[in-house]
């Protein structure tokens, strides 16, 4: 009877887990900056961490599934 092996190893498993947790970092590190009032305009949209840091997160966390998956 032929063994069976799992498809995914326990590395690559923690690697997507980690990668699952950069990209829900990033979508939490955009939230935000909305105005109470819908008649002003709020520049918090315009911050930093929107616009630089949590994008970085994302295609980080991205990247580092599709090493996990494609790692052998």
């Amino acid at each position: 009877m032929a063994e069976l092996r799992p498809v995914i190893g326990k590395k690559n498993l923690i690697i997507l887990v980690i990668s699952f947790l950069l990209v829900i970092i990033g979508f939490a590190l955009m939230a935000g900056g909305k105005s109470d009032d819908p008649n002003v305009f709020s520049e918090a949209i315009f911050s930093a961490r929107r616009l630089i840091v949590a994008p970085i997160f994302v295609i980080g966390g991205f990247s580092l599934a599709i090493y996990g998956i494609m790692k052998k």
